[in-house]
């Protein structure tokens, strides 16, 4: 055997190898993570425009056409959503702050999950602000992916009849806040969330 076949047979060898141990999770098809409960092993089913405008009017406290802007825009952007948060927040910065929240996370066929985040936020603002969260989420397809860390994504803050949205998005789950009442502190929202079992002090 010449020195090219050794060298191609051995990468070949290498690389099956490499296929062998590197299995990535597939969300839409596989089993859930290492840790989770025994949950099927089948796509979580996702709401519709419909069911979320009423419980997100109804939460924030908004007439449905507010809701049904603001949902609709998100719907748009990233389709149907495997679950959602309903929660409270409060928030303060000067220059640098952060922000803290509450809530329970929903997804068909599964008990709501209680949730905190936390996390850091730069922008121009001075003050502080509390209000309620409703809280789109892509590509969950199950309960404890959530806790963990989710970056902002830079230029997609805006404001839709009134509601803040943003998003936020971790490897293929994205989440989407729809904040009641944030006004121009809109802006501070740059930074990241991190989603944990339960309260946390420090937002890093």
């Amino acid at each position: 055997m010449d020195r090219r076949t050794l060298i191609a047979s051995s990468i070949a060898t290498l690389a099956s190898a490499g296929c062998a141990t590197a299995q990535p999770r597939d969300p839409a098809a596989g089993g859930p993570p290492n840790g989770t409960p025994n949950y099927p092993a089948q796509p979580a089913e996702p709401y519709t425009r419909e069911e979320l405008v009423t419980k997100a009017s109804d939460y924030l406290g908004v007439a449905a056409e507010a809701a049904g802007g603001a949902i609709e825009r998100v719907f748009q952007d990233n389709g149907r959503p495997t679950a959602y948060i309903a929660g409270e927040e409060a928030a303060g910065a000067i220059t640098i702050g952060a922000r803290y929240g509450r809530g329970l996370l929903y997804m068909k066929g599964k008990e709501p999950v209680e949730v905190f985040w936390q996390g850091p936020s730069v922008g121009w603002d001075l003050g502080g602000n509390a209000s309620r969260v409703f809280t789109l989420c892509y590509n969950l397809q199950y309960p404890e992916v959530i806790f963990q860390r989710f970056p902002g994504v830079e230029g997609a803050a805006y404001l839709v009849a009134g509601l803040g949205v943003n998003y936020l998005r971790s490897d293929d789950v994205t989440l989407a806040p729809i904040r009641a009442g944030v006004g121009l502190r809109l802006g501070a929202n740059v930074g990241y969330l991190g989603f944990s079992r339960t309260r946390r002090m420090l937002p890093f």
